[in-house]
């Protein structure tokens, strides 16, 4: 008798589970969409990482880099649950340029030489991605994404091609990760005075 209502009460509680989640793919409340959830979570990454960006590298990197592979997900989902909106795209776009701001900001603390070049990437970055949403926005488009064929080609390439667009974003994020991580050491090649040095040991001895 206490096996079978055991069992009946974890048959419900999956049933609730299941209904939960139905409820919550059949929402109409945006700001509870799966993919803009996954950016509650990138914020929550986000912040955590710049938390622990002075001092600990190694936290820093696997929340900035979850944060970043989430970013790819979140697209997939909104695009396979029919959740696409202006509000994911314009939130998904502000964590993504907040991210590689303030990560700029601690590099330019890491490398003071190097400041006004860190500063001039964050302020670009920002000021580019704002330009072009608020013209997408102004043509009354459906997405930032969605460029006119006939225009810029640079633009037109990044943002019809999926594999160009997340080459370069991928590239873009590792790169400043690997600088990051350089800061605190150069690596097992660095410590054993070897001959042969890498681009980015080269790199890193060149802004020191």
């Amino acid at each position: 008798m206490t096996s079978s209502t055991s069992t009946s009460r974890g048959v419900t509680h999956e049933s609730q589970k299941i209904d939960s989640l139905e409820s919550l793919l059949k929402t109409n409340n945006i700001f509870l969409f799966i993919p803009n959830i996954i950016g509650y979570i990138r914020v929550f990454l986000s912040i955590a990482s710049f938390y622990f960006m002075p001092t600990h590298p190694k936290i820093t990197i696997i929340c900035y880099l979850t944060s970043e592979f989430l970013d790819a997900l979140d697209g997939h989902a909104a695009r396979a649950l029919g959740q696409s909106t202006k509000f994911g795209a314009m939130f998904d776009m502000l964590i993504d340029r907040c991210s590689t701001m303030c990560l700029c900001f601690v590099l330019a603390m890491f490398y003071p030489k190097w400041a006004l070049f860190f500063q001039l990437w964050a302020a670009i970055d920002v000021a580019s991605h704002w330009l072009h949403l608020h013209a997408a926005t102004v043509k009354g488009s459906e997405s930032h994404k969605k460029i006119d064929l006939s225009g810029n080609p640079v633009l037109r390439l990044y943002y019809t091609s999926r594999k160009v667009l997340f080459t370069m974003c991928a590239g873009n994020e590792l790169w400043f990760s690997m600088i990051y991580m350089l800061h605190f050491g150069e690596g097992p090649a660095g410590r054993t005075n070897t001959k042969k040095k890498s681009t980015i040991e080269m790199f890193y001895l060149f802004v020191r």
